[in-house]
């Protein structure tokens, strides 16, 4: 396991959903078909999180159904090494562990080939759900993928239910992969149809425009998305930093620029910080100056995530984080 510190009596952060194996080119800036190779890794968004929030000393567990296959026990056994609880992990003799090829073009865009059979993937059951977990957890993260069929949406809505019901906070983040969905519009409204139940959402400036059909980028276009149930609302901007939206207050936090190698997993990394940061002082929702220090953190957080090939690999540590903050040279 790895080191975080006494973490038995600290608030649980319970991420729900899937974890995949991420295969990134062994040089930057080419399209998947021009890559000459390939590193594998360990990656899924819920899965990103999880690990983010337990290198920055959170107590973290993951429920969820894997392979039972090699890379499904290569999965679990990475997140047992990173602190993570994998209590609530399954294993399907009849499923297979999904992969994902992802490169950042030279464009600086992203590029995905997601390797999965959703029918075999998504097969956890509502009645196989660690319902003492959820009962435990102060915070419940998930992403949009569970939702996509059936038996793990009813799963996925069981475990909003549970957690909500023992007084734990909703956390959000769509992470929308369209090219495992069957329609865009399957997509949008699936992402949509629980979306009033979150009390923390983070959206990205792509999934912004997807879900509103609005090509700006401004406060108008975020408050389309909020809801009267909704704490906090948080679009993340790449390169220009995160924007935040809550009853009382909104504005904006810069990011900090790095070199920037393998964009995967910074939404996640970013989300991992800021949950870190949530569990331990949730006042920190209703106090701006606080919350923008802790944006501050995430976004820092997210931006060394973009320095290294592979989401998991790159995650850093509290003292990374705070040493990009304060301008140390590593």
């Amino acid at each position: 396991m790895a080191p975080n510190g006494d973490v038995s009596d600290k608030a649980l952060i319970v991420t729900l959903g899937e974890m995949v194996v991420d295969f990134i080119p062994t040089v930057s800036g080419v399209s998947l078909a021009e890559a000459p190779g390939f590193v594998k890794a360990p990656g899924g968004g819920p899965a990103n999180m999880a690990v983010a929030a337990s290198r920055l000393g959170g107590k973290v567990s993951f429920i969820g159904k894997l392979g039972d296959d090699t890379f499904g026990h290569m999965l679990a056994d990475m997140l047992e090494q990173n602190g993570v609880s994998g209590d609530g992990i399954l294993f399907d003799p009849e499923a297979r562990t999904a992969l994902s090829f992802v490169s950042l073009r030279a464009d600086g865009e992203r590029e995905f080939v997601i390797y999965c059979d959703p029918e075999k993937d998504l097969r956890l059951k509502p009645e196989e759900l660690n319902l003492d977990i959820l009962r435990s957890a102060r915070v419940l993260h998930y992403g949009s993928v569970s939702l996509m069929m059936q038996p793990c949406r009813s799963a996925h809505l069981k475990a909003m239910e549970v957690a909500k019901e023992s007084g734990a906070l909703l956390s959000y983040d769509p992470n929308l992969r369209l090219s495992i969905w069957p329609s865009p519009e399957e997509a949008r409204e699936r992402i949509l149809s629980v979306w009033d139940k979150a009390d923390i959402i983070k959206i990205s400036n792509d999934e912004l425009e997807f879900l509103t059909g609005s090509d700006k980028i401004d406060d108008e276009t975020a408050m389309k998305l909020w809801h009267p149930n909704l704490t906090l609302l948080l679009v993340t901007l790449g390169a220009k930093g995160s924007r935040y939206y809550t009853k009382k207050f909104h504005g904006e936090v810069d990011t900090f620029h790095v070199k920037s190698v393998d964009t995967t997993g910074a939404g996640d990394s970013f989300v991992g910080a800021l949950l870190s940061k949530i569990v331990q002082d949730p006042t920190i929702l209703e106090n701006e100056s606080k919350l923008r220090e802790v944006l501050k953190f995430a976004n820092a957080c997210g931006a060394i995530t973009t320095t290294k090939r592979g989401a998991i690999p790159a995650l850093p540590t509290e003292a990374e984080i705070l040493a990009l903050i304060n301008g140390v040279q590593s």
